[in-house]
């Protein structure tokens, strides 16, 4: 069974990732409705921690239109990552190093909770992500070679 709601594959291009952290988050009812019918994207999400906090900002949740009248419903709203207190701080110790950045990696099921998996990230330049495509080709081709052989 798999257990994975959303994933950010233009991180994985963007981004080399040195850490992986899974947090948990605070939805609303009608965002985890949403959720369960597939209806997010966090392709241009990021985290940033704020009064000593991580947020996800820019992901977007689509609302149902079954959403109930009486609640505001803001598809691209900042949402709480829940972390423990030394792993927020291991965080922001590594984010205070020049050219890091957190970047949420994939969202999935954990029992009936919706976890994040966040990552450390340091950004590629152009030349790294030409590099990663030959890797990923010549993967390919190896692949295909030995099917044939």
């Amino acid at each position: 069974m798999d257990n994975t709601i959303a994933l950010n594959k233009k991180a994985l291009h963007d981004y080399f990732i040195e850490q992986r952290t899974e947090a948990g988050l605070a939805l609303m009812g009608w965002e985890v409705k949403s959720i369960r019918a597939g209806r997010i994207q966090i392709k241009e999400g990021y985290v940033v921690i704020r009064h000593g906090e991580a947020w996800l900002i820019g992901a977007h949740i689509t609302p149902l239109n079954s959403a109930s009248t009486h609640v505001e419903t803001d598809p691209t709203r900042s949402r709480k990552l829940l972390l423990h207190e030394d792993e927020l701080k291991k965080l922001i110790g590594k984010i205070e190093q020049r050219g890091y950045t957190l970047v949420p990696l994939k969202l999935y099921w954990k029992k009936r909770l919706v976890k994040c998996e966040i990552g450390l990230a340091k950004g590629k330049k152009l030349h790294d992500k030409r590099q990663t495509l030959k890797e990923r080709d010549w993967a390919l081709q190896k692949q295909r070679l030995m099917k044939k052989a």
